[in-house]
């Protein structure tokens, strides 16, 4: 599943096609596609959401476990939404696709956005103060606290601030949380200079490590909390607080 990083890149690589008309549309999916005909696009991005702004109604794509898409070309799997613009093609495939209505700012609250200029790290440690026993590797991956983090994300934040996984929001010092939430921001703007840079991997300090860096000793990998996502961590050097 893409992060909030890689969406932003989609936006970025979309921005020849901002303020352009649509004037072919295809796909299978089940929404009305004649409405989007002569509409002019704008792109937003919230985490892991990508947003196709009209008048008066909003596209939003989920690109799910598997979604991708392509500009200026096609491939054999079936358009789930393809956009034609007088200067190009933006094709989407195996992703969610759902018509918004109304005015977007108030269908979405840009604070919970870790890579929106409007991200409030002061609201999402409110929120964290109301999950006391929900534990780090499950918070970081709640999208209305952490917008756009995900799963490679929540195992390097964790261990550059050396935080178990398991530990339990409540028994985190606060200070640490202060670091959780400033590494979910910080981290998600690596990943987006690396992922461009095509190196993100080459960066990765606990995803998919075997063995700690910091120790030298063996990584764990277990799937975890109430999400049970793929956790790597050391026992080590990241604290348990319980």
């Amino acid at each position: 599943m893409p992060e909030g990083p890689t969406i932003v890149i989609l936006k970025e690589e979309v921005q020849k096609f901002e303020g352009k008309e649509v004037i072919a549309v295809t796909g299978n999916t089940k929404i009305d596609l004649d409405r989007l005909l002569h509409q002019k696009a704008t792109f937003r991005t919230w985490g892991k959401h990508f947003l196709i702004c009209f008048d008066g109604f909003t596209v939003r794509i989920h690109f799910l476990l598997f979604g991708s898409y392509l500009i200026d070309e096609t491939k054999s799997a079936q358009i789930r939404l393809g956009l034609t613009f007088p200067n190009g093609q933006l094709n989407m495939y195996a992703c969610g696709v759902k018509i918004l209505e109304g005015d977007i700012n108030e269908l979405y609250d840009w604070r919970e956005d870790v890579m929106n200029e409007a991200w409030s790290p002061k609201k999402a440690k409110a929120e964290l103060k109301l999950l006391p026993n929900k534990m780090a590797c499950d918070a970081l991956l709640e999208q209305d606290v952490f917008s756009g983090v995900g799963n490679i994300i929540k195992n390097e934040v964790l261990y550059r601030i050396r935080v178990h996984p398991k530990s339990e929001i409540g028994k985190i010092p606060a200070k640490k949380i202060n670091e959780m939430i400033e590494e979910a921001q910080n981290y998600s703007f690596d990943f987006l200079r690396w992922k461009k840079q095509n190196e993100l991997k080459k960066h990765w300090l606990a995803h998919t490590k075997k063995t700690c860096k910091r120790c030298d000793l063996p990584m764990i990998k277990e799937y975890t909390g109430i999400k049970k996502r793929r956790s790597y961590f050391c026992e080590n050097c990241q604290i348990l607080y319980k």
